[in-house]
């Protein structure tokens, strides 16, 4: 099957940490967060990188919701890595290209970019991605694999970079980054990440337009996140999308984020299951990743309440993660006999 990533994204952890949240085992004992997540088959991390978020690692973003952004600046990010490579975790380096969390509903450009036209969007992309590499290039950091945008369907750094309004202008800007990765990290995988996987009708004209006015990337990540979308977690439907993906666009792919109800750990650990079985379906061994999004968090210790964490909160200050995340460990020996032939979809 090749050598498939099991990962998590840990953005929040220091910043929990700072606030006296500590994680325990399922004994009750004191454990090291990442040590603990290692130990349920856990590899690799995936990290997100602001350009110049808030120094209190806070963002409004809206009137009632008040997240947690985590320490996600490049310092924060060098911290992380550093971290993470001490114990042999495989890094991912995910640049928004924000001053907060981008997403399909905010791909705000950062403040200090706002005045620029394309060109001057252009450079900066370049710069920011190049900047952020370099340090972690000069502290003996090699990412395997970079995200250029963040769950980019609708387009980055509005308007200007808006797929529906600028899609030519939106593939130089992802090109920009590409090619400043591949400078700094000729090795590094460049990823190309869309939300809602199980969205064909979405996705496909997003990487149909990317790849017309000549798109570069490596891998194609997608999110899936049957919580927040249209579908359920029968496990034909993830494989069957992800292969069609990897046919039509003869490229790898992975899940670059998945998440379930932290309080359905049963569930959860069912769809992480069917999530590692249908990237072990993608023919050709094009299947490379799966990435939980902030497994170590639980609903009661952020002030969003985020409930797609897989932990529990024991009390105030301490938190446990729940047997959902034991689906990497026992994914690993998935083995999956049968030969599988997806029927294309047809969305168009």
């Amino acid at each position: 099957m090749g050598n498939i990533a099991y990962g998590v994204d840990i953005g929040w952890l220091k910043q929990l940490e700072d606030k006296g949240i500590h994680w325990e085992d399922c004994n009750g004992n004191p454990t090291e967060p990442l040590e603990e997540l290692i130990k349920m088959g856990a590899d690799s991390v995936r990290l997100r990188v602001f350009v110049n978020p808030p120094e209190t690692a806070e963002w409004q973003k809206d009137e009632n919701t008040r997240c947690y952004l985590g320490y996600c600046d490049a310092k924060g990010v060098l911290e992380a890595a550093k971290r993470a490579a001490a114990k042999g975790l495989r890094i991912m380096i995910v640049f928004h290209y924000s001053d907060h969390f981008a997403d399909p509903q905010y791909q705000d450009t950062p403040e200090a970019w706002r005045n620029e036209d394309i060109n001057g969007l252009i450079k900066k992309v370049s710069e920011h991605t190049k900047e952020v590499l370099t340090l972690l290039k000069e502290n003996n950091i090699e990412p395997e694999w970079v995200e250029v945008g963040n769950e980019i369907n609708r387009g980055i750094l509005f308007p200007l970079g808006s797929f529906k309004e600028h899609p030519d202008d939106l593939v130089k800007l992802l090109n920009a980054g590409y090619d400043a990765v591949k400078e700094i990290f000729p090795d590094s995988k460049v990823i190309t990440h869309t939300a809602g996987m199980q969205m064909a009708d979405w996705i496909i004209p997003f990487l149909d337009s990317f790849f017309k006015y000549g798109g570069k990337t490596d891998i194609l990540g997608f999110s899936h996140y049957p919580f927040w979308g249209r579908y359920g977690i029968e496990s034909d439907i993830p494989a069957t999308f992800l292969s069609t993906y990897a046919e039509r666009y003869q490229k790898p792919v992975m899940i670059a984020e998945v998440g379930g109800l932290e309080n359905e750990e049963e569930k959860l650990y069912e769809l992480l299951i069917n999530s590692i079985r249908a990237v072990k379906l993608v023919p050709g061994n094009k299947g490379v990743g799966v990435f939980y999004w902030e497994p170590e968090v639980g609903a009661d210790l952020v002030p969003d309440h985020y409930p797609l964490g897989a932990a529990k909160a024991i009390d105030s200050k301490t938190i446990r993660y729940t047997k959902a995340m034991s689906a990497f460990a026992d994914g690993k020996d998935l083995e999956i006999l049968v030969p599988f032939i997806p029927e294309m979809i047809n969305v168009l």
